[in-house]
């Protein structure tokens, strides 16, 4: 018998399909919508719309990565990031910071195994009351060029059209190193044992005022244990958050912050293309994971998020994405706030039930 080309167009199409859908679940921290774009291309309101699932938007929850928990620690920073930006979190020092773990989803009930991309919101504060703020997710790059291409992709993975993935891809070739990445990648049963990227592109500020093109990544300490899906789901729907708590309850959990300097004539406006291991590279500091709270009422369920909120000495790149994500935050925000009743806090719900 004739066994299937695996290569097939017709097996190629279905494959990208079934990474579309992971895409829609795990890639929402980079649901970017620009307000400076034309109302009539894309808008936060159309953008952040398309990544609800069918049955509607979880109310009262983010509108991607719905599901993820609070956690607080401390920066220490070593001083070597004053070589490359005066943001006065990089001088030699230690700095409190808020944080949040998640899982790329609408979904705040999705099994954690049917998720494949993970992220960790971070906030840095410095002695003089300076926010950074920033979004990172577990991809080496992201899976197209331009927001537009992002909107486009969920518009293809919710068409009913058959022929909507594979003329998506046509258009965007850069995404099937994306599809390469999430076939290949391994699982984690830990959200301590991942590493966060920027992916962005953004620019470091020294004290001479000069410009440095960056991207930086947290590497994890803890010991990396692969495992397949199938282990990872014979652990339950929502084993990560436990998990997480229950190590950091053993012991505060560590990172290597790296911060990668470009070479010139990177490009700086295309996070789907990775930046080779060439590039120099400073270890500017570690941060230390210390305590883990449940979201509800946690310090980082009002927290947006928004990778453009940056100190002095930190300043956005010809990067079209941080804008964009930045007016999709705010619309996701808005929304939710305005949604309290479909998710309260435990302590709104015990006050109205108190006698």
């Amino acid at each position: 018998m004739t066994q299937p080309d695996p290569h097939s167009p017709a097996r190629t199409i279905g494959y990208l399909a079934v990474i579309a859908g992971v895409v829609v679940l795990g890639a929402g921290s980079f649901a970017y919508a620009a307000g400076w774009l034309s109302p009539s291309r894309l808008t936060p309101t159309k953008l952040v719309s398309a990544l609800a699932p069918t049955s509607g938007p979880a109310l009262g929850h983010r509108r991607n990565h719905a599901k993820g928990v609070c956690f607080s620690g401390v920066f220490e920073a070593n001083g070597t990031g004053t070589e490359v930006s005066r943001a006065g979190v990089f001088a030699r020092g230690t700095y409190p910071v808020l944080g949040r773990f998640n899982l790329g989803t609408p979904d705040p009930d999705a099994p954690d195994a049917t998720v494949r991309v993970r992220g960790m919101g971070l906030q840095i504060t410095a002695p003089d009351g300076a926010v950074w703020r920033t979004a990172m997710i577990n991809l080496p790059f992201f899976p197209v060029a331009t927001p537009m291409a992002f909107y486009d992709l969920l518009k293809a993975s919710h068409s009913t059209d058959p022929g909507a993935m594979a003329s998506f891809t046509q258009a965007h070739p850069e995404f099937a190193r994306f599809g390469g990445w999430a076939k290949s990648a391994p699982w984690t049963t830990s959200y301590a044992e991942e590493a966060y990227n920027s992916l962005d592109a953004f620019l470091f500020v020294d004290a001479s005022g000069a410009r440095h093109p960056v991207r930086w990544s947290l590497l994890p300490q803890a010991p990396v244990s692969p495992v397949t899906n199938a282990e990872l789901t014979r652990l339950g729907p929502n084993h990560l958050e436990p998990e997480i708590t229950a190590r950091v309850g053993q012991a505060p959990q560590r990172w290597t912050f790296n911060i990668t300097l470009a070479n010139p004539g990177d490009e700086t406006d295309d996070p789907s293309k990775a930046w080779g291991p060439d590039r120099r590279m400073l270890t500017v500091g570690t941060l230390i994971v210390s305590k883990i709270e449940p979201e509800r009422d946690g310090p980082c369920r009002d927290i947006n998020f928004d990778p453009t909120i940056l100190p002095d000495g930190i300043a956005v790149s010809d990067d079209p994405f941080p804008a964009a994500r930045s007016a999709a935050y705010a619309r996701s925000y808005d929304l939710r706030a305005s949604e309290t009743q479909y998710y309260p806090y435990h302590l709104q719900t015990a006050k109205s039930n108190t006698p």
